[in-house]
């Protein structure tokens, strides 16, 4: 097991000709809160290491516990992908056990994209999706790298597979 990444490839119909598009990754900032709750567990132990002992295993035990939480933050965030594929979208994700969610490109009715201020200055969004049937695991899809470009992309693979006429 790929302690964090995920392997998308046995999840692909590879018999019916199924290849990947797109595989999104979380964008970096999704990263900030775990790294700030590492920082401040690393600085309680240095706070710990200069205190009488009676009281430092308290700050010690916080700290340790932060910086565990951190890293399990850490690992959800990074085992958590979205792939668009020449037939369907489906994210997989999970640490100890895996979800997967899967929606055939012809569900896809609308995509919208939503972008913070912090989102337009860092090039990231959420992705909402509506769909024929709403599929649990797919409505929302958080910090998405290059938002604009990756509903393009979903945009051309719903287009070229022929499941919406002509725009014009």
């Amino acid at each position: 097991m790929n302690l964090f990444g995920v392997d998308i490839s046995k999840h692909l119909l590879r018999d019916e000709g199924e290849v990947v598009v797109d595989e999104v990754t979380h964008h970096w900032v999704s990263y900030i809160r775990p790294v700030a709750e590492a920082i401040l567990g690393l600085a309680l132990m240095i706070v710990a290491a200069t205190i009488d002992m009676n009281v430092a295993w308290i700050i010690v035990l916080l700290a340790f516990g932060l910086v565990g939480h951190a890293f399990w933050r850490s690992l959800v965030v990074s085992r958590d992908r979205f792939v668009v594929t020449n037939m369907r979208i489906f994210r997989i994700h999970g640490v100890l056990s895996s979800e997967l969610a899967t929606m055939p490109l012809a569900r896809v009715l609308d995509i919208t994209v939503k972008q913070s201020f912090w989102g337009q200055m860092f090039n990231y969004g959420h992705f909402v999706f509506e769909s024929a049937a709403q599929e649990q695991g797919l409505n929302n899809i958080y910090f998405v790298g290059r938002p604009t470009e990756r509903d393009l992309t979903i945009q051309r693979v719903v287009q070229r597979a022929g499941l919406r006429g002509s725009v014009g």
